[in-house]
């Protein structure tokens, strides 16, 4: 039994995320995580909504609350619709809480005492009107780049050219649109991550399984222009996690907090500390996951992320780490996804295009959107999500071969043989040959999840579906019944456990529907050392009963009227 700790990139709390952000990271996470404890292994799976920052106090402004409100109740509504989605977390917590400002503090106290942080005079631009500075998103203007008048002090969306906020013309202040700004001085830390451009070097490349879109991206930001440059870590913000030396307060620092960007990842340690003040553990329990020197030299630690979260990850978070100089866990394997588009182009929240994780429940059951996501995860270069896409996936996969395939045997056993596994015949050729190739199949499929290779993982899945419906047709137990009843039950009692096999393997992927078959066989089964024993898993005399459609085919006029609603036009 392997020790495996596994974070998701926390989702930002200024609002619900759509179906970019949930296979982006949450899905495959959660997907791995099934898998792993599937298998036995001791899995501590963490995730946390990411609170400070600018977007999260301009959200609150815009939602007339105050901003610890707001996160508080954004808090509830994602972790509900987490919880909607089946992303079974062993703790889902909240970077503002006060175990990310203690270790956040901590780290900052240990990193200075290394020589790795530095006070650094910057300039930067005050609002008059607002009484305060406007850190990068609390500005906008025109861009120098391409022109445009939306762009905001730490990009410009539409060319993507990355700014600093002095860059715009004709600034304007987010908060009151006041354009009575000035260019002051201010202190802030910068954490002098270029003293460690060697020891990150050296890491990166000892990671050899890493995925290629990982380390392109890791060594782009090492070596690309001047190299890794020293980064801002702290903010002229009211709502964020104090500057100060563990414990001790920083003069000269005093009413700034630290940026979200260095205190987000350090929550992956505090959530976990959380999870142990939830179940009224000891601190033992979860430094065990984290520190080499208290038993976490033996975990496995794997993150996943969307590609944009990839420097702060394979740089930033790793110089906190390492420059502590304390034996914390590092990563041992990054899994990065590309983009999920949506119908050639970008989701949209202000012009509500594409689906979002409430609209996408309140719509289908979870695993209509885990299955088809999954299948589609954005691996080895950017998905795109259409309605008709979805439809097709869905109706194919879900409804034609697996839940087809359940219906047709239960209804039958049912009807010739009542709700009890048979009994009678010996399985022959076409049995040999169905364990051969579910063994062949059940292997890459674990071979795909220990890789993270989540499409193919789904691929193979969908091919042991396959085949038991192709089994099924060749074997034909609806003709054989009519000349040798004994041989037709052989097939259903056959099918019966392929059932069973399907209910377990599938669970990373479709946790609601694995658990009706389970259910309506009475039987849930741990993972099975073959198939021949997975195919006599189900005793003769066991009861069942014939479970609800597991799936429904969805149909053109609702994929047409979801693709109108969802498609942002002013139309609708």
């Amino acid at each position: 039994m392997a020790r495996i700790l596994i974070t998701s990139a926390l989702p930002y709390i200024n609002g619900i995320k759509h179906l970019g952000n949930l296979v982006g990271s949450l899905l495959p996470s959660d997907a791995y995580a099934r898998y792993m404890r599937l298998r036995g292994h001791d899995v501590m799976h963490i995730c946390a909504t990411d609170e400070h920052g600018t977007p999260a106090e301009l959200a609150a402004a815009k939602a007339g609350k105050p901003v610890e409100q707001f996160c508080a109740d954004m808090f509830e509504t994602q972790k509900a619709l987490g919880e909607g989605f089946r992303l079974s977390f062993d703790h889902f917590g909240r970077s503002s809480g006060p175990r990310n400002h203690a270790l956040t503090q901590h780290f900052a106290g240990k990193l200075f005492e290394a020589g790795l942080i530095e006070e650094v005079m910057e300039k930067q631009v005050y609002s008059n009107t607002d009484g305060r500075y406007l850190p990068d998103r609390y500005i906008e203007g025109t861009c120098p780049n391409c022109g445009s008048e939306n762009a905001r002090g730490d990009q410009c969306e539409n060319c993507t050219k990355q700014l600093d906020p002095t860059d715009l013309i004709n600034p304007r202040s987010a908060i009151s649109g006041s354009t009575d700004l000035e260019v002051r001085e201010t202190k802030h830390l910068y954490l002098r991550q270029s003293k460690l451009r060697d020891r990150l070097r050296d890491w990166i490349n000892t990671k050899t399984d890493w995925p290629i879109l990982t380390t392109s991206i890791a060594k782009k930001w090492l070596d690309d222009g001047d190299g890794l440059q020293d980064r801002g870590i702290t903010r002229d913000l009211d709502w964020g996690i104090p500057v100060k030396k563990g414990d001790a307060d920083w003069p000269g620092m005093e009413g700034k907090v630290f940026y979200v960007w260095f205190d987000a990842p350090i929550e992956y340690i505090a959530a976990t500390a959380e999870w142990a003040d939830a179940h009224g553990k000891p601190d033992a329990d979860w430094r065990r996951w984290w520190r080499e020197d208290e038993g976490a030299d033996d975990v496995k630690y794997v993150q996943f992320m969307a590609k944009d979260n990839v420097p702060f990850h394979t740089l930033s978070f790793p110089v906190t780490i390492m420059g502590s100089g304390e034996p914390w866990k590092l990563v041992d394997h990054l899994k990065a996804f590309n983009w999920l588009t949506y119908e050639g182009g970008k989701f949209s929240t202000s012009s509500q295009r594409g689906i979002f994780m409430d609209q996408a429940l309140d719509l289908l059951p979870s695993d209509y959107w885990r299955w088809w996501l999954l299948s589609n995860a954005p691996e080895s270069s950017d998905s795109d999500f259409t309605w008709s896409a979805f439809q097709s996936g869905c109706n194919k996969d879900l409804n034609d071969v697996l839940g087809n395939f359940v219906s047709r045997v239960t209804k039958f056993c049912r009807s010739k043989f009542g709700e009890v596994v048979p009994s009678g015949g010996t399985p022959g050729e076409e049995e040999a040959a169905l364990i051969a190739e579910l063994d062949t199949r059940l292997a890459a499929y674990g071979a795909a999840m220990e890789a993270i290779e989540v499409r193919k993982a789904a691929a193979e899945l969908r091919g042991i579906w396959v085949a038991g419906n192709e089994y099924l047709q060749r074997a034909a137990p609806w003709a054989a019944f009519k000349t040798d009843p004994d041989q037709a039950a052989m097939v259903i009692r056959t099918a019966l456990n392929l059932m069973a096999l399907y209910a377990t393997v599938s669970k990373p992927f479709i946790p609601d529907a694995s658990a009706a078959i389970s259910e309506s066989l009475d039987w849930d089964g741990e993972w099975p050392a073959s198939a021949a024993e997975a195919l006599n898993a189900l005793p003769e005399g066991h009861k069942f009963t014939v479970p609800e459609n597991l799936f429904r085919k969805i149909d053109d006029n609702e994929r047409e009227a979801w693709d109108a609603k969802f498609s942002g036009t002013s139309a609708t």
